[in-house]
């Protein structure tokens, strides 16, 4: 009853949004800080997208019993946690499902910690990785059941997350102590979900012939055809483009067209004309214009993708004379190197002098405990594992543009896998792949401009900004 309660009153709250202000918070939670516009000190990396959910009920009165749990967990140490583990689920079986496959290689290392403590324990697990966004309706039929199979989830798209999971009363945030302590705070004070990690998606061209793109607007010029995994197949595609009218990054869209020469400028701003009008409609800010012109055209030229491995693949081929993408910069880490693909035939834009506006988006992959888990405590102590240690987040740490929203775990990651010269020769010295040279979180959330996701803003433009986006005509290659 509590959860088909839930569910009524969060369709009936996002019905009634019309819009997504661009200086507004959010309806329903609290809104997240804007960027810095000086580089976030390391205890605040990764947080600034995941800091929008409202705290917890204080009253025990009010919390379900996974919720008493969490919150009993969330004083105790990585190691306290892996001796209830132990006692909840030896002999048994864990299921888990996320969006990354990687879960699966996370559960045998927290396995074989646990193991350090009590050499006799052992546990079965299954790790499910939904495809076509199908997560959600997985969780949410698993949600009807009075005790789940699902213990836990690995989950992105803070829209959907907002909406359909926390709001449902499906999942339940757990804030791991050591987590907290490394980031200069405790879970009581934390306001907000468990990132794992931020991840990058950025703009990349083959440089191979003579075009430069030194502007963000240059993406969206007239017979500009950017490759893109498209919003229908990849939602979190949808998050960037909410994001942008927000005030913060309209006016990085602003401030990127006033750089532009004139014949460029002549070429938009007959849409970014048109576009006013909208956007006081929808309520945006000063600059909404901006962002939504910057949308229309993106959407209306994008030659959509169904995954980005591909769009890589065809970016680093020498045949790809003057073609661009935006795409997960990890990607990069797995180009085979030969006569004709290189690392080398592509740049990174917001890595060249003298660019200037958005480098690329950033996501969350968010952790959370199922509200009707049948093992909550080793939940708890798995994802304590795989967010205080390196071990933990190794399935994902050899990852470029992939960074632990723990500062200490990034830095001990930083230190084994040299992100940062990634592409240097191993004297140290010579650069060889310049564009695999990672600048780190903090870089691109200041200098390189990355737009980062924000659940609940996202989650309020999804009815009023959603639907327009809906009705806006799409780019279809020859």
């Amino acid at each position: 009853m509590k959860k088909t309660l839930s569910v009524i009153l969060s369709a009936a709250m996002v019905m009634s949004l019309a819009a997504c202000g661009g200086g507004s918070a959010p309806a329903t939670t609290a809104a997240a800080p804007a960027p810095a516009p000086a580089a976030a000190p390391a205890e605040t990396q990764a947080a600034a997208p995941a800091e929008t959910q409202a705290a917890a009920p204080a009253d025990n009165a009010n919390l379900t019993a996974t919720q008493k749990i969490i919150k009993e967990a969330e004083g105790m140490s990585l190691e306290e946690l892996a001796k209830k583990a132990i006692e909840e689920s030896n002999g048994k079986m864990f299921y888990g499902v996320g969006n990354s496959s990687r879960g699966k290689s996370a559960l045998p290392l927290f396995i074989d910690y646990l193991k350090t403590i009590d050499p006799n324990y052992n546990m079965d697990f299954e790790w499910q990785q939904p495809k076509n966004n199908k997560i959600f309706d997985q969780l949410t039929a698993d949600s009807l059941k009075e005790t789940g199979t699902f213990a836990m989830t690995l989950i992105q798209d803070g829209n959907q997350i907002e909406s359909k999971m926390v709001q449902t009363g499906i999942l339940d945030t757990f804030i791991p102590k050591d987590w907290a302590e490394a980031k200069g705070t405790t879970a009581a004070d934390y306001k907000g979900y468990l990132p794992l990690q931020t991840l990058n998606k950025v703009f990349m061209y083959n440089c191979t012939g003579n075009k430069t793109y030194t502007n963000c607007w240059d993406f969206v010029l007239p017979d500009e055809h950017g490759l893109f995994m498209d919003i229908d197949s990849e939602i979190v595609g949808k998050n960037f483009l909410y994001m942008l009218t927000r005030d913060d990054y309209s006016a990085w869209l602003h401030e990127a067209f006033d750089a532009l020469p004139d014949d460029k400028k002549a070429l938009l701003q007959p849409t970014i004309n048109e576009m006013e009008s909208e956007a006081a409609d929808y309520g945006l800010g000063a600059d909404g214009k901006y962002a939504m012109a910057w949308i229309k055209l993106w959407v209306g030229s994008y030659n959509a993708q169904t995954d980005d491995g591909p769009i890589c693949n065809t970016l680093v081929d020498a045949s790809a004379t003057d073609q661009f993408g935006l795409l997960v910069y990890s990607k990069l880490r797995s180009v085979e190197e030969s006569a004709t693909v290189s690392v080398n035939n592509i740049k990174v834009a917001a890595y060249e002098d003298g660019y200037t506006g958005i480098g690329g988006y950033g996501y969350c992959h968010y952790l959370f405990v199922t509200d009707n888990s049948p093992l909550p405590w080793t939940a708890c102590a798995f994802i304590a594992y795989m967010t205080c240690t390196k071990d933990g987040f190794s399935a994902w740490g050899k990852d470029m543009g992939g960074y632990s929203s723990n500062p200490k775990v990034a830095e001990e990651n930083e230190a084994e896998f040299h992100h940062s010269t990634g592409g240097m020769d191993e004297d140290g010295t010579t650069v060889k792949f310049a564009a695999k040279n990672d600048r780190g979180y903090e870089w691109w959330t200041t200098d390189g401009k990355l737009v980062l996701e924000d659940p609940a803003y996202c989650a309020d433009c999804a009815f009023g900004i959603g639907n327009w986006i809906e009705t806006l005509d799409k780019y279809t290659a020859q």
